[in-house]
């Protein structure tokens, strides 16, 4: 049972992370050093950061999101994520984010039409 309830936590705060995350790259805007501090700072809840995204190969990005207790939508919102840091910004994250797609796609063992929409997306862009 006290498992459960540190899942449960885990869960909650992954979810905040990510609503947060989500939040701050959706608001159409331009890019500058405190914009960018306030994702670093909640990248960091995840060990992460925008110097390590960048660094980090995707496959190695897939495995820590796992470690951390990522859940297929999890990973689907890290993604999103991703593909909105990467427009009007310097960085360019969409090849990590299409490599989550696909690892969704194909690994969840589920067809998601949703999905390979954004995988569509991401290719074009």
């Amino acid at each position: 049972m006290l498992n459960k309830g540190i899942r449960d936590e885990k869960k909650v705060k992954i979810d905040t992370t990510l609503t947060t995350l989500l939040s701050l790259v959706f608001v159409p805007k331009f890019w500058n050093i405190e914009d960018m501090s306030l994702i670093d700072s909640q990248l960091t809840d995840l060990s992460l950061s925008t110097a390590i995204l960048c660094e980090i190969s995707e496959k190695d990005l897939i495995t820590l999101l796992s470690g951390y207790g990522f859940d297929w939508e999890d990973k689907e919102r890290f993604a999103d994520f991703l593909v909105g840091y990467s427009v009007n910004n310097q960085f360019d994250f969409v090849a990590k984010a299409l490599a989550i797609y696909e690892h969704i796609q194909l690994e969840s063992k589920t067809f998601s039409f949703e999905i390979i929409n954004k995988l569509a997306a991401v290719k074009k862009m």
